[in-house]
């Protein structure tokens, strides 16, 4: 990894851990009250990130010519098919099992939430499992 390409990755990293922290998704209980819709607080923020990101992907492109930090942009190689409804529905399970999904587990770390460790080991856990046994 070029030394250019590791800086915007960790800025791009600590930036999105502070906006996760600030939001309070690094607190399970929060994340928790919104999937049970008791406070649909987070809304606001899973709107404005997508909005931020739509815009980003549209114009980025357009008006940088090449990324910051590499040669050119990709096209995302995603496709809709039984594994990946199968994988999104069962991270769908896990993140309402624990309430918090990678980014903030790791996240809430930076705030001191250490209990996130037993999230984050079962995170772990079920990616080697997958990668083991049912990946490509």
């Amino acid at each position: 990894m070029k030394p250019a390409t590791f800086i915007f990755a960790l800025a791009a990293g600590a930036l999105f851990g502070f906006g996760l922290a600030l939001s309070t998704m690094v607190k399970p209980e929060v994340v928790l009250a919104f999937l049970t819709f008791k406070d649909m607080g987070l809304l606001l923020v899973l709107g404005g990130a997508m909005a931020v990101t739509f815009l980003a992907y549209q114009f980025a492109p357009r008006l940088l010519g090449k990324p910051l930090a590499g040669d050119k942009f990709l096209v995302h190689p995603s496709e809709m098919s039984a594994r990946t409804l199968g994988g999104a529905a069962l991270f769908g399970i896990g993140w309402g099992l624990c309430g918090v999904c990678p980014g903030p587990a790791i996240a809430g770390l930076g705030v001191g939430n250490w209990p996130l460790l037993i999230s984050l080991a079962g995170l772990l856990a079920g990616a080697y499992v997958q990668g083991r046994f049912f990946g490509r």
